[in-house]
């Protein structure tokens, strides 16, 4: 079982979990009924809320980050996108992460396990932590940011993932982080449980991840 090392964070409720995949993941189709849970009007099991939204904010803004603009967290980008034109099908994974972010209104974050080697650890950035989140070479400035932290330094967070563990068509194993928030421990952990369904649906095999105190 994998092991997750979490910094004390006052406010921090993460929910995290590996997937394994049949096959690569270019060899795999999203079903219409995964791809019709993107639609904002989808019946789902989970919704957004208000409360939880200034929640997530809280919990980015602990470390200093500013999660405002193009800095927002990314569910909130997520249901931007769904009302304005739908969103972007990636592949089964991200698919299945993006549907439920959407109706969750949590931030989720899913990496290739195979490009994210442990120790694996979640942590606020240092100063002047950055990294590049898309093929185009695009930066953020991540310093005060929670994030997940493997063997190179910081891979993921809340508001944009690095492109170097960004799942591709060769992709066979995945880390899913659910960014949840303490107040809100039932929700996070549904959200998490209904993630595991639609990818165990398609196939795939889901395990727990240990999470524990950072030493």
């Amino acid at each position: 079982m994998l092991q997750l090392a979490l910094d004390a964070h006052p406010l921090l409720c993460a929910a995290a979990f590996t997937c394994r995949f049949p096959r690569p993941l270019g060899e795999l189709e999203s079903s219409a009924q995964l791809l019709a849970l993107h639609a904002p009007s989808a019946a789902t099991p989970l919704s957004r809320s208000e409360a939880l939204r200034g929640a997530v904010r809280d919990l980015l803004r602990h470390g200093g980050y500013k999660p405002t603009g193009r800095g927002k967290p990314s569910s909130e980008y997520l249901a931007r996108a769904a009302e304005e034109g739908g969103l972007p099908r990636i592949n089964l994974a991200v698919d299945a992460c993006n549907a439920v972010s959407l109706h969750s209104g949590l931030p989720i974050s899913v990496v290739d396990l195979e490009l994210a080697p442990g120790p694996h650890r979640l942590g606020l950035a240092g100063p002047d932590s950055t990294y590049v989140f898309n093929a185009s070479g695009q930066t953020i400035d991540i310093e005060g940011l929670l994030c997940l932290f493997d063997a190179q330094g910081p891979c993921a967070n809340a508001v944009k993932d690095a492109q170097r563990t960004k799942t591709h068509v060769a992709t066979r194993s995945t880390l899913s982080v659910v960014w949840g928030v303490k107040g809100f421990e039932e929700h996070v952990a549904r959200a998490s449980a209904w993630y595991r369904e639609l990818l165990e649906a398609a196939g795939c095999a889901t395990q727990d991840v240990e999470l524990c105190a950072s030493a």
